[in-house]
């Protein structure tokens, strides 16, 4: 079985990392940025996990990336998966969906790591 990389991050930080399938989050799905109580949190906060993850579309989304994941790894090479998800900060979005994909693999028998390249860094004034 393939093992399966997720990579977090902020497009306004940099470009993104390279990747087998890129999942782009900032213009589909709120952005928690917008509200002052959640800006300055991470997605290492439940408050900004669960704005994440109510929103419309998001759960499905994750699903479908775990579909197209598993079709990768169950390709005839043994090679690692690499997912980068993206918003435009690295903070809210992309750290959120990359746990929840992380999670829904690992339930299914995948092993996973994750990064979060973008985080730690500080909020980008917009």
């Amino acid at each position: 079985m393939s093992t399966i990389e997720i990579v977090s991050f902020g497009y306004l930080h940099d470009a993104p990392p390279a990747a087998h399938l890129t999942i782009d989050l900032r213009h589909h799905f709120r952005d928690p940025h917008v509200s002052p109580e959640l800006r300055y949190m991470t997605a290492n906060d439940a408050p900004v996990r669960a704005a994440v993850l109510g929103t419309p579309g998001i759960t499905d989304l994750v699903e479908a990336t775990a579909a197209a994941v598993a079709a990768f790894a169950s390709g005839p090479s043994a090679g690692t998966v690499t997912v980068a998800d993206g918003c435009a900060g690295g903070r809210h979005r992309a750290p959120t969906f990359a746990g929840a994909l992380a999670e829904r693999l690992t339930a299914a028998g995948h092993s996973v790591s994750v990064r979060h390249r973008d985080m730690g860094k500080d909020v980008v004034q917009r």
